[in-house]
């Protein structure tokens, strides 16, 4: 399991141009990352990394609005997605 700066660097490294903050500096919960929901950045295979209304009831390509490459990239390392809003997104450790 990483811990929060490890996977900071990770998204960053895997998505350089990816929005990310501490939760602290969104709403002050303590030890989560915040990122965007919408900033429209893509996976490898063209799709968005995050969007809140797919409707992927099998699971082919998005877990709850989160795309597998990213999803896996964080359960991989011990993280998760939560969507705090249509706009904000969070990741938290397991």
């Amino acid at each position: 399991m990483k811990n929060r700066e490890e996977m900071m660097d990770i998204l960053r490294k895997a998505y350089p141009k990816m929005f990310l903050k501490t939760t602290e500096e969104f709403n002050g919960s303590k030890g989560g990352i915040w990122s965007s929901g919408e900033d429209g950045l893509t996976a490898k295979d063209g799709f968005r990394l995050f969007n809140h209304h797919v409707e992927d009831y099998k699971e082919i390509r998005y877990v709850f609005g989160v795309h597998n490459e990213i999803g896996n990239l964080l359960e991989e390392n011990g993280w998760y997605a939560e969507w705090y809003d249509g706009g904000t997104i969070m990741f938290w450790e397991n």
